[in-house]
C-alpha cells in the first residue's frame, strides 16, 4: 500500500473529510488549503519524504482530530511559505 493510501487510511479512520480547508492569511491576503491538496502535494515529493509525512500523521493520530487537524495545519502553512517565497523577486 502507497504512503498516500495509508495517509488516507488514517484520515478515514478518524473522520476527517479530506476536502476541509484551512485557512491563512498572510500580508492581508487569504488563502484556503485542502486536507487533500496538502497530502496530495506532499506525495509528489521523494519516498524518504513521503514515509516521513506518513510516520508525522500517524503519530499526529494519536491526539484524535486535533492533532491531525494541527499536523495539517504545520504541513499547509510550510507548502504555502514555500511557495510564496519561491514567488518573491528580488
Amino acid at each position: 500500500m502507497s504512503f498516500q493510501a495509508q495517509c488516507q487510511e488514517i484520515l478515514k479512520e478518524h473522520n476527517v473529510d479530506t476536502k476541509s480547508e484551512i485557512e491563512y492569511e498572510v500580508n492581508e491576503q487569504l488563502y484556503k488549503l485542502s486536507f487533500e491538496y496538502i497530502l496530495e502535494s506532499f506525495m509528489l515529493s521523494s519516498q524518504e519524504s513521503q514515509e516521513r509525512f506518513y510516520l508525522a500523521l500517524k503519530e499526529s493520530s494519536v491526539m484524535q482530530d486535533e492533532g491531525i487537524e494541527k499536523f495539517f495545519e504545520s504541513m499547509g502553512q510550510l507548502l504555502l511559505m514555500t511557495h510564496l517565497s519561491e514567488n518573491i523577486k528580488v
